[in-house]
């Protein structure tokens, strides 16, 4: 029988390519990732695996801890650079190119699923999660890192979103990515499918001189800003709009030289 063609392959193309200059963002969500692996309580022994992995500060962080990590993302630069990470770290990962809507691993091949600001980016929820829990093992626990709608980063996705074309006719809008990070979605999405469930709060800062100089490097790594950006250079007046409202959102989170990007951390356990 042949698969129905996915109504967003060409919005994961587009995501694809937009993610491929993430790179230098992974200093940044490398203390995050500590704390996510810390917050799953991945163990030695176990089977885990980090969907929509990027560079793979989350696999390599849990094989280092001793557990036996995959890690699979979208973008083939940065599967790259996550197998040139492993090898720095001198753990052994398998990254694996691919889809978060369809994982390529049996039922409950593990332990732990987890997904750092990632998988929120998956077109469709439902979807994303149908194939998080059917690779998870009855008993294993699924744990994500998230940006909550309230703050500067799911703000600044929210705010990208009014800027981005409209999907095909007859297609549906991609669901906000920061619907993720608010509790009572995630409560209502995950429901009898968990038990266990429970939530924690963190800050990432972003180190930055000032507005402008984050505003810069985010259009360079920020795989759905930069692509409005490029979308907007032959409209300079709607260019500087988004700019000066960019700056102006991020002038409210910035402290100390850093913009501070508050997240939501999930974590439950699969039910039988």
């Amino acid at each position: 029988m042949t698969a129905a063609p996915d109504p967003f392959a060409d919005f994961k193309a587009a995501q694809r390519e937009g993610w491929s200059a993430f790179t230098p963002v992974e200093i940044f969500t490398t203390i995050p990732a500590a704390k996510l692996v810390k917050f799953a309580q991945v163990a030695e022994g176990q089977r885990v695996l980090d969907v929509a992995c990027g560079t793979g500060v989350v696999a390599i962080t849990a094989a280092r801890r001793g557990a036996k990590a995959s890690g699979l993302d979208l973008t083939p630069t940065l599967i790259e650079r996550a197998r040139h990470n492993a090898s720095v770290a001198g753990v052994d990962v398998d990254f694996v190119e691919g889809d978060a809507e369809a994982l390529p691993y049996p039922d409950a091949s593990f332990d732990f699923v987890l997904s750092q600001f990632g998988h929120m980016f998956a077109p469709r929820p439902a979807v994303a999660l149908q194939e998080m829990l059917r690779v998870l093992k009855v008993g294993g626990r699924i744990a994500f890192s998230t940006w909550p709608p309230e703050h500067f980063t799911g703000q600044m996705f929210t705010f990208i979103a009014r800027y981005l074309p409209p999907p095909p006719p007859g297609v549906d809008p991609p669901q906000p990515p920061a619907l993720w990070g608010d509790p009572n979605v995630v409560r209502e999405r995950l429901g009898r499918f968990v038990s266990n469930l429970k939530f924690a709060r963190d800050t990432l800062p972003a180190p930055t001189l000032s507005p402008q100089h984050f505003r810069i490097f985010q259009e360079a790594t920020i795989g759905p800003l930069a692509k409005v950006v490029a979308a907007l250079h032959g409209d300079p007046a709607k260019l500087a709009q988004l700019r000066a409202e960019f700056e102006s959102m991020a002038v409210d989170a910035l402290e100390d030289n850093a913009v501070h990007m508050p997240f939501l951390m999930t974590r439950a356990t699969k039910s039988a």
